[in-house]
C-alpha cells in the first residue's frame, strides 16, 4: 500500500514538473519584451557554366626542366598546365569533381597528347587535387579572368570545399 502511495505521488510530481516547465500564460507574454533576432542574409551564389569538364592527367619528372611551348622551362612542382587551345599565360581554376579540390594553374605549354583528355597538370597541381597517384580524373575547368593591375599576380590556391560553394 505504502509503495503504491508512493507511486502515485511520484507521477503526481512528474506532471507537476511538467507543467512548470510550459511557456508564459497571455498575461506573461504581453508584458514580456521580445527580442527579434534577425534571420541571416542567404545570398544565392550564381551557377556559372564551366569552360569545360572532363578527364584531367599530369605529367612530371620527364618533361622536367625541359621548354614549354610558352618558352618556359618546365617545373614539376609549379601550378602550371598544359592546355590544347586556351591562350599561353591564361589562368584556369582546376576543381576535382570527387574530392572538391581546386587550384588555379597558368597555362604555358600545349596539350594533352592523349585522346579524351582535356588538360595535363604539373605533378605539383596534381598533388594539391590529390590525384597524383590515380594518375587521371575527372575535373571542371573555370577560366579566372585576369588581373588589372600587372603588379598582382595570382597565387595559387587550393581549396577543400564542396563544388557547390566555390564559384
Amino acid at each position: 500500500m505504502r509503495r503504491r502511495i508512493a507511486h502515485v505521488l511520484m507521477i503526481g510530481l512528474l506532471i507537476v514538473g511538467f507543467g512548470a516547465a510550459q511557456g508564459p500564460n497571455n498575461s506573461e507574454a504581453s508584458s514580456a519584451q521580445t527580442s527579434r533576432i534577425p534571420k541571416p542574409e542567404v545570398r544565392k551564389q550564381a551557377r556559372t557554366k564551366p569552360y569545360q569538364v572532363g578527364t584531367a592527367s599530369w605529367y612530371g619528372e620527364f618533361f622536367d626542366g625541359k621548354q614549354t611551348a610558352s618558352g618556359e622551362d618546365y617545373d614539376m612542382y609549379d601550378m602550371t598546365a598544359a592546355h590544347p587551345t586556351l591562350p599561353m599565360g591564361s589562368y584556369v581554376r582546376v576543381t576535382n569533381l570527387r574530392n572538391g579540390r581546386a587550384v588555379v594553374v597558368k597555362v604555358n605549354d600545349r596539350g594533352p597528347i592523349v585522346p579524351g583528355r582535356i588538360i595535363d597538370l604539373s605533378y605539383g597541381a596534381a598533388q594539391v587535387l590529390q590525384f597524383e597517384k590515380r594518375g587521371v580524373q575527372k575535373v571542371r575547368l573555370d577560366l579566372v579572368k585576369p588581373r588589372t593591375n600587372r603588379q598582382q599576380v595570382y597565387q595559387t590556391v587550393a581549396t577543400n570545399y564542396p563544388v557547390a560553394q566555390l564559384r
